[in-house]
């Protein structure tokens, strides 16, 4: 930019007949670094005088104050002023009305296109101005976008003839963007190939941007929407990088062939999109400076990227490359002209257009050229295809001349190896057999061994009772002779009689003898009601009609459990019982009763092997109803099981005990019975403190079984 000596007056701009447009070269310039200075105050601030065909002052939060005068020598009095960069947000137009007075029109992005006095994207002012007569102009500009703009004065019709031909060349650049995506649209719904849908994407978001940029986009697009027209000068060229991104991410398939280097573009989008948010922040001069520097950083890495792939031997990238590397030679050129370097035509005026032309068909070439790529490489694949499966056919052919001779071979091995499996298999069934009914003899065992001796003690009892009752009854029957003769003596009187009476029950000791009597009476009840007992135990532990579901009482079947193992027990384990109040439950009642006797026993194998012949070995078997459930408890504190075994002790014929005590069936058989009952069982033990079991079981068996047939 050229500066000169500050004159007292602005310099002066000449319209003459002929002219078609004015292009206004003699301005001075006044920056406002605050922002804030009115009108009135501006008028006394001086002015740097300046002579540019485009006039630039960059990126900058400042307010630009530009003055000029403008003398008219042609016959029409009624002329616009230009100014001619639609992305400006704000433009106020001063003019001298004579006398001191100023006119002023403001116009800019935040208000709604409508409220333009001419239809035109760029910024237009009517001005009167007689023949041979001058007028002062002030403009004050702000944006947060380049500020960078020619001045133009010129008629209504000279000016909207240059808009018209600007409109045509747009329209035409417009046009050839919709027949692209319309193109490319075709194309993805004939191959099916995701990168068309992004380079739809890509094409459309470019195509805005230089209509937002040449204003046609708030003229058409969002013409009402003022808060947009402002914003869309990072939002606009954030979905533009973000398309771009995503296009060359899948086109590129850097996935493939640069996924570290691949890096660089998600850093890219993010950074665009912090652009953009610093800008929606209030930092809008910040938002486009970081989104116009990530522009230019990210071209530079897409070419690098591209011509990484390139070497890599993809050869798409090739067009890819040369498509960017145009767009770039159009941005110099139009920073060239805008710095004066370069003369200003139609194409140095429109070159963004030119270049994204050329870029978006370079890039059609380069899909057209993938899509040759795949349909070449889907040629040779199926000619290999071809080859290959000739290849197969022939070896099949081969092969299967050899497979009938190993089928008839194999086939007698196996029916041979059929028939061994078979015996074994029936073997195996036999030894299963073998070892259930060998469990079932354990059990009647213990369940023999405990009736003996439950039984024997109270039969014992009444065998020991028998011989002197025996003998007592001998001698109340020889009483009863020896006083039947002493009453039937006629000779005796009655008196003597008594005495001789008296005297014979003296002899005998009849008071303790009659008390002896009732004595060994209650003995010999006592042992048959315990024999009752007893009997009755065995009759509720060992029912018969365990193939039909009966109601039951668990606690009565407990009981009746340890009643059995109570010549086990002894006096060495001490058995807590915690029965709640239980209903009765729709069960297979000596079933339950075997799974009872297997954790007893095991309860107590456990506290033997702990304690051995000692006291301290303690049996804690609790129960309680908890939602439609009946939950029993079996808890011991004898040597508990390790972690290691825990998932293993459920197992067929899975034992810790030594060779000749267990088969390894009880708890496969307990398990096997609770889930019949639909019920549930689980194990809480630490290792040498002893192990619970908790079984939990449903009130309602026909519920049950009715829900599992409906699933």
């Amino acid at each position: 930019m050229t500066f000169f000596t500050v004159k007292a007056n602005p310099p002066v701009n000449i319209f003459r007949d002929g002219a078609d447009v004015l292009q206004v070269r003699q301005v001075e310039v006044f920056k406002d670094s605050t922002g804030l200075l009115p009108f009135q105050t501006v008028l006394h601030q001086q002015f740097w005088p300046v002579e540019e065909n485009v006039l630039n002052f960059g990126i900058t939060e400042t307010k630009i104050w530009i003055r000029f005068s403008l003398q008219n020598e042609s016959d029409n009095a009624f002329l616009q002023l230009m100014v001619a960069q639609p992305i400006i947000d704000r433009v106020v137009f001063y003019e001298s009305e004579g006398n001191g007075k100023w006119a002023s029109v403001e116009l800019g992005e935040h208000k709604k296109f409508s409220e333009r006095p001419v239809n035109n994207p760029n910024y237009v002012f009517p001005i009167v101005l007689p023949k041979d007569s001058i007028k002062h102009i002030y403009l004050c500009v702000s944006s947060t976008d380049q500020i960078q703009f020619p001045l133009y004065v010129g008629s209504q019709e000279n000016l909207m003839e240059l808009e018209v031909n600007r409109s045509v060349f747009i329209g035409m650049y417009a046009g050839i963007v919709l027949i692209m995506i319309a193109y490319n649209l075709f194309l993805y719904f004939s191959v099916r190939d995701i990168n068309y849908i992004y380079y739809i994407l890509f094409i459309f978001f470019v195509g805005l941007t230089q209509l937002n940029f040449k204003g046609y986009a708030f003229k058409y697009l969002w013409p009402n929407w003022p808060w947009l027209a402002i914003n869309s000068a990072y939002l606009v060229p954030l979905l533009s990088a973000l398309s771009t991104a995503v296009f060359v991410w899948e086109f590129l398939m850097i996935k493939v062939y640069a996924p570290r280097l691949g890096k660089g573009v998600i850093v890219y989008s993010v950074s665009c999109i912090c652009a953009a948010i610093l800008g929606l922040l209030g930092f809008r001069a910040l938002g486009v400076q970081l989104l116009q520097f990530m522009a230019f950083v990210g071209v530079i890495y897409l070419l690098y990227l591209a011509n990484y792939i390139r070497r890599s031997g993809y050869r798409p990238a090739f067009y890819f490359l040369l498509a960017f590397v145009s767009f770039i030679f159009s941005i110099i050129i139009f920073v060239l002209t805008n710095f004066g370097i370069i003369h200003t035509n139609f194409f140095t005026g429109n070159v963004l257009e030119f270049g994204s032309v050329a870029q978006i068909l370079l890039l059609s070439f380069a899909l057209a050229d993938r899509i040759n790529t795949y349909r070449k490489e889907k040629e040779e694949s199926q000619a290999e295809a071809l080859r290959i499966s000739r290849e197969n056919a022939r070896i099949v052919s081969e092969q299967n001349q050899r497979l009938e001779l190993e089928v008839s071979k194999r086939t007698a091995d196996l029916q041979l190896a059929n028939t061994d499996l078979h015996n074994a298999f029936h073997e195996l069934k036999q030894a299963q057999t073998q070892l259930v009914e060998a469990e079932k003899m354990a059990s009647l065992g213990m369940l023999t061994a405990g009736i003996a001796h439950e039984i024997n003690n109270p039969i014992n009892f009444v065998t020991a009772n028998v011989g002197p009752l025996k003998r007592d009854i001998d001698e109340i029957l020889a009483l009863l002779e020896a006083v039947e003769a002493i009453v039937l003596d006629d000779q005796a009187s009655t008196a003597e009689k008594k005495a001789r009476i008296h005297a014979l029950k003296e002899d005998l000791d009849y008071d303790y003898l009659m008390e002896e009597i009732g004595f060994l009476l209650t003995g010999i009840e006592d042992g048959a009601i315990r024999t009752t007992e007893i009997v009755k135990s065995l009759r509720v532990f060992s029912r018969v009609d365990e193939d039909d579901i009966k109601l039951a009482d668990l606690n009565q079947g407990i009981e009746s459990t340890l009643v059995i193992l109570n010549s086990t027990i002894k006096d060495r384990i001490i058995v807590e019982k915690q029965f709640g109040e239980l209903p009765m439950i729709e069960c297979y009642p000596g079933k339950l009763n075997q799974v009872f006797l297997n954790l007893l026993t095991n309860s107590i194998y456990s506290i033997r092997e702990k304690f051995g012949e000692k006291e301290g070995g303690k049996i804690t078997i609790s129960s309680y109803y908890d939602k439609e459930e009946i939950v029993l408890r079996f808890k011991d504190n004898g040597l508990g099981i390790s972690e290691d075994i825990q998932d293993k002790i459920f197992e067929p014929f899975f034992t810790t005990k030594d060779v000749g005590e267990g088969t390894g069936l009880g708890l496969s058989i307990v398990l096997q019975i609770i889930k019949k009952h639909y019920g549930s069982i689980g194990l809480l033990t630490n290792i040498g403190e002893g192990a619970e079991f908790v079984l939990r079981l449903p009130v309602l068996q026909s519920v049950m079984q009715t829900n599992v047939r409906n699933m």
